[in-house]
């Protein structure tokens, strides 16, 4: 059995895995291979989900965002096994793929080097059903590489994501937040909240093989409960958090359509971003490099620039006809594709107005409560999801749920703005409205529900972030 070495209350979801853990030593001391040891402290962290309030898809072009984590997370208990080299994960009440997974510290290794990260990729997507092992095991082969950490000893994780998956809501973040978190915790490796978010990003860019921005991660490990957290992601810079004024609450909506930030629609709009910012270069005549008044970022474009120099931008333009014109492009997790067509202007744009409508966002939400205020911040939301929509990031059923919010009746009952979340092409859409709007939220939820046959799910709430939270840890009586 085990004891906590803290008395604060504990949220549910982290109980449980408390409770599971006492279980399974229980298991263990009658025999149970897969179960806990009574004899070692094991290590718990949580990291929440996070609603994309405002920020999407130009977090890679350094646009500000705004996140706010929520209240679904992934928790992670982590011990270590003194006496062996192999690392067990178990993802008990896994759908669609296997609930447990083990991997031996060697196979990450390549003589005395920490294998490359393609090689690491091969070796945990190997098995489509085994390929969840990269958010996990993949943070050790980050570690490695990238801090020169050196394992001499494995150990059993078992996670236990609330988070769901495909939503748009970070679940994959939440679990390499949580589970780095968790290593640090039981090995002693010390790591700023920032820069563990920025390890993290690397699970999922290098090993995962996902191309995401920065904003994920940073919200999962930095964020903090019932505020917005402001990023500027050039790269990665955490500029403090807003509280969302007491008269306004941000609810999000299933739309019951998958998305997927490793998608090829997400993809390629990324690299048509990375290719209009070339284009944008030699129009301009700007430079890169230290003299690059832009950073090398899209939404460091003023839109009045923009407006000058949209017209010489393609809106779709051809692989191998980009590359013979301007190259290639900086962004080292995507490549351009000879024969492929990709749309340019439309994810041009959309970084360089979505940075002014961010902090125009943030700024209001400064500012007394009025009618005016509330009625100018649901104008951005559904600009925002509009500019999705040029990019061939929408879907039908996330443009309906906005549509719902953009109705004379949905205004009357105190709703304001809402746009799709994360990359796009399904996943949540988020609202914003009066706190004593609930009621109508549920209203739409259910009605969008019935006429899909799904099951509605709201998310409401918020929660700490990972770093808020900090580390439980369980000793042995």
């Amino acid at each position: 059995m085990f004891r906590l070495t803290t008395d604060r209350q504990l949220p549910g979801d982290v109980t449980r895995v408390v409770e599971r853990c006492q279980q399974s030593s229980r298991e263990q001391s009658a025999g149970g291979a897969d179960s806990f040891r009574s004899d070692s402290s094991i290590w718990i962290t949580r990291a929440p989900g996070r609603m994309d309030v405002m920020g999407g898809i130009a977090d890679y072009s350094g646009s500000l965002v705004l996140q706010m984590p929520i209240r679904e997370a992934a928790v992670v208990a982590l011990q270590r096994e003194p006496s062996s080299r192999q690392i067990r994960l178990q993802s008990p009440g896994a759908v669609d793929r296997s609930a447990a997974f083990a991997f031996q510290l060697d196979d990450l290794m390549s003589g005395d080097a920490p294998v490359d990260y393609d090689t690491a990729r091969r070796f945990f997507g190997a098995e489509s059903q085994h390929s969840w092992s990269a958010y996990l095991g993949g943070a050790f082969v980050v570690l490695m590489r990238e801090c020169g950490i050196h394992f001499d000893v494995g150990c059993h994780i078992l996670l236990d994501s609330q988070v769901p998956e495909g939503k748009g809501v970070s679940s994959s973040a939440a679990i390499e937040v949580a589970t780095m978190m968790a290593i640090c915790a039981a090995y002693d490796i010390e790591l700023a909240p920032r820069e563990l978010a920025i390890l993290c990003q690397k699970v999922e860019n290098l090993v995962v093989g996902a191309p995401c921005g920065i904003m994920d991660q940073l919200a999962c490990a930095c964020g903090e409960k019932d505020r917005l957290l402001a990023i500027l992601c050039q790269p990665a810079q955490l500029l403090g958090t807003i509280c969302l004024p007491d008269d306004l609450t941000v609810w999000g909506i299933d739309s019951g359509i998958r998305h997927a930030v490793s998608g090829a629609d997400y993809g390629s709009v990324r690299t048509g971003a990375f290719m209009g910012l070339q284009i944008l270069r030699q129009v301009a005549n700007v430079q890169a490099g230290p003299q690059d008044r832009w950073a090398g970022y899209l939404a460091n474009v003023s839109p009045h620039e923009w407006m000058q120099w949209a017209s010489q931008v393609p809106a779709v333009m051809k692989g191998d006809a980009f590359a013979k014109t301007y190259g290639g492009i900086e962004d080292t997790v995507t490549q351009v594709e000879a024969q492929r067509d990709y749309a340019v202007l439309a994810p041009t744009a959309h970084p360089i107005e979505e940075h002014q409508r961010h902090r125009t966002f943030a700024e209001l939400l400064l500012t007394r409560e009025t009618d005016r205020r509330n009625e100018l911040l649901g104008e951005l939301m559904f600009q925002t999801h509009a500019s999705y929509s040029l990019c061939g990031l929408g879907s039908d059923g996330t443009d309906e749920l906005a549509a719902a919010v953009d109705q004379p009746e949905s205004r009357a009952a105190g709703l304001f703005g809402a746009k799709i979340t994360g990359g796009g092409s399904g996943g949540t859409v988020a609202i914003l409205g009066a706190s004593a709007a609930e009621g109508y939220v549920e209203q739409i939820a259910a009605t969008y529900a019935a006429g899909h046959e799904l099951s509605p799910y709201i998310f409401t709430g918020s929660s700490p972030g990972a770093a808020q939270f900090g580390v439980v840890r369980l000793d042995p009586n």
